[in-house]
């Protein structure tokens, strides 16, 4: 897949665009998008998949600008989760002003410490099944594509706290997109580009962050609020890392969600 496909949701209202993690995982913030439908214009755009050029941040980044810039002049928010989180980040930073405001759920790390708690969390809340499910994985699934959606689907208990069913909007995986994608970040995180650049972004952001999520939210706010003086910070109990789908955090979720884009959107915005 080379093309970044649309899905647009609702008919009136300030513009939201809504990015899916993985990286390499689309659809899978479809429920985000039509849970703000009632209030708002969404576009959830596919990103790029794996093609006959490796993919890189930059690559993405471009992408969402022509999105951006195709729309009338509207300054829209941006909505991303985990990875969607920090591709909106580099956004931001990269052109700044295109963007009304940016709400991070469930963001990526950013450090090598930051991963590092995410690998004991995950570590601790394994048993031995499942550590035997995940070696034997390239066996039972030896397509790539196939078997990262099987991991996600191993590894969501351990991301989640008391979720709900699983709405089925995902579509499949992108095992090279994800590869290629995630190794750009880890590069320029390397490099120091990332999260120094972000310091260019004026516009207000928070994080929502699920307390049992492993991605350690606390410590990801501490590495990013030296660059972002307008980040605040929103923890929600008994919830994970995907909090459209968690039985207690859903309502709050979605009431803080949509506060916040209502005071960060301009007034009278198409």
């Amino acid at each position: 897949m080379t093309a970044v496909r649309i899905r647009a949701y609702g008919n009136s209202g300030p513009l939201v665009i809504v990015l899916h993690g993985g990286p390499g995982a689309p659809g899978s913030v479809s429920p985000v998008a039509r849970g703000l439908a009632d209030s708002f214009r969404v576009l959830e755009p596919m990103q790029r998949g794996s093609g006959d050029e490796p993919l890189t941040v930059s690559r993405h980044v471009a992408d969402l600008h022509a999105l951006v810039s195709g729309c009338s002049g509207a300054r829209p928010a941006i909505v991303g989760h985990s990875w969607g989180a920090m591709l909106a980040l580099a956004y931001a930073a990269a052109h700044p002003g295109h963007a009304a405001s940016l709400a991070l759920i469930g963001c990526g790390t950013f450090d090598s410490v930051g991963r590092e708690r995410m690998r004991v969390t995950c570590e601790e809340r394994m048993d031995d099944a499942l550590r035997h499910r995940l070696e034997t994985l390239p066996e039972e699934f030896p397509d790539p594509d196939t078997r990262l959606g099987a991991l996600e689907k191993l590894m969501r208990p351990l991301y989640s706290c008391d979720p709900a069913p699983i709405e089925p909007d995902a579509e499949a995986c992108d095992a090279r997109a994800h590869q290629e994608t995630w190794s750009d970040m880890l590069r320029l995180q390397a490099d120091g580009v990332y999260p120094a650049a972000f310091a260019t972004i004026a516009e207000p952001v928070i994080m929502l962050h699920g307390a049992a999520d492993p991605h350690p939210g606390r410590l990801i706010r501490a590495s990013l609020e030296p660059y972002l003086p307008r980040l605040e910070y929103h923890e929600l109990d008994r919830c994970g890392h995907y909090p459209w789908l968690e039985k207690t955090a859903r309502d709050e979720f979605f009431v803080v969600l949509r506060d916040w884009l209502v005071r960060h959107l301009p007034r009278g915005s198409p």
